[in-house]
C-alpha cells in the first residue's frame, strides 16, 4: 500500500484495478481510467467545444451583420468601435467557454465532462479526499501548458516556415515538448499526466454497478426481507439523509443490540424519512437500510464526496 495516498493495487486480470483506503480505514474498490478512454473523452469534449465556438461565432457575425447592413454604424469611428466592441466580447466569451466548460462540470456532483460521461469515467481526488475547486482548476489550466500551447506554437511555426522563415530548431524544441507531455501517461501504471500529479487528481471509471459485494450485509443489499418477503428499496434523497457516524452507530447497533432497542432505532428512522414504521420487521429494515446507505456513502466517497454526519 502507498501510505500517502492510501492506494492499494489489487492482482489480478485487470491490472487498472485499486483498492482506495480511505483515512478511516473503510477499502473502497476502484478501477482506473484507460489510456483510451481518457483520450476519446478529450476528443469528444474537443468537438463539443468546437461546435459551441462556431454556433457563438455565427451569432456574433448575425449581430455584426445587423450593426452594418441596417445602417446603426453610420462613421467610420462608430464602425471602429463597434468592431473593438464584438472583438472583445468575442474573446471574452471564447474565454469563460473554454475554461468554463471543464470547470464548471468537473466540479458538479459527476465529477465529469460530458464526454467523460460518455465514456463513463470521471475526475476524483487522491486518498479518498474531497475534490477541491483548487484541484479542478490547476489540472485544466496545466492541460494548457502540455498540449494546446505546444499544438498552438507548432501550428505558428510551421506557418511561419512555410514562408521562408528560418525557424532553426524551435519546431523541434516545440514537437518534443508536446509528445513528453502527451506520452506521460504511459510512464506511470495510474495513467496520470503532469496537470493530475500536480493537483493531486486521478481519472477513475465511473461506477456502473452497486457495491453488494463489500458490504457486511450482503444478502439485506437487495433489501428483501426473510421474514416478510417485503422489499426494501431506498431513495437518494431517504438515504442522504444519514452520514458516516450515524452508519457507524447502526452497525454497532445491528451487532449488539437488543430487538428492543433496534425497535427504537427502526421507528426513529422510518419517522426521520416519512416511512410508516409497522412492526415485526425491524432488523430486516434496518440490515436493508445499512447496506444500501453504505452503498451509497462508498459510492460517493470514491469520488471525493464525504457526509460526516447528518449535520454535514
Amino acid at each position: 500500500m502507498n501510505a500517502r495516498t492510501g492506494i492499494t493495487p489489487v492482482g489480478g486480470v485487470n491490472k487498472r484495478e485499486r483498492t482506495l483506503i480511505t483515512p478511516e480505514g473503510i477499502a473502497v474498490p476502484i478501477v482506473v481510467a484507460s489510456r483510451g478512454a481518457r483520450a476519446g473523452a478529450l476528443i469528444l469534449d474537443f468537438l463539443i467545444l468546437l461546435f459551441g465556438v462556431i454556433v457563438v461565432s455565427w451569432v456574433i457575425d448575425m449581430i455584426a451583420g445587423g450593426l452594418f447592413d441596417d445602417g446603426v454604424v453610420v462613421d467610420e469611428t462608430q464602425a471602429s468601435n463597434a468592431r473593438e466592441f464584438i472583438a472583445i466580447i468575442g474573446i471574452l466569451t471564447g474565454f469563460v467557454v473554454w475554461y468554463g466548460y471543464f470547470l464548471a462540470q468537473e466540479l458538479g456532483p459527476r465529477g465529469a465532462t460530458l464526454g467523460k460521461r460518455a465514456v463513463g469515467i470521471r475526475v476524483a481526488a487522491h486518498g479518498g479526499a474531497r475534490l477541491t475547486p483548487e484541484a479542478v482548476i490547476a489540472r485544466n489550466l496545466l492541460r494548457d501548458i502540455e498540449i494546446f500551447y505546444p499544438i498552438v506554437f507548432i501550428i505558428v511555426l510551421a506557418l511561419m516556415s512555410s514562408f521562408q522563415e528560418d525557424m532553426g530548431g524551435t519546431i523541434w524544441a516545440a514537437t518534443i515538448w508536446f509528445f513528453v507531455f502527451l506520452l506521460f501517461p504511459f510512464f506511470n501504471k495510474d495513467a496520470l499526466r503532469a496537470g493530475d500529479i500536480i493537483a493531486g487528481t486521478w481519472v477513475v471509471e465511473a461506477p456502473r454497478t452497486k457495491l453488494a459485494e463489500t458490504l457486511s450485509t450482503q444478502g439485506a443489499a437487495r433489501g428483501t426481507s426473510h421474514v416478510t418477503g417485503v422489499r426494501y428499496d431506498f431513495g437518494d434523497e431517504e438515504l442522504s439523509i444519514y452520514g458516516e457516524r450515524e452508519l457507524q452507530t447502526l452497525e454497532r447497533m445491528l451487532r449488539e443490540a437488543e430487538p428492543e432497542a433496534l425497535a427504537a432505532v427502526h421507528e426513529t428512522i422510518c419517522r426521520k424519512i416519512g416511512w410508516d414504521p409497522g412492526a415485526g420487521d425491524e432488523r430486516a429494515f434496518l440490515e436493508a437500510f445499512y447496506a444500501q446507505l453504505r452503498a451509497k456513502l462508498e459510492g460517493d466517497m470514491r469520488f471525493g464526496k464525504r457526509k460526516a454526519d447528518k449535520y454535514s
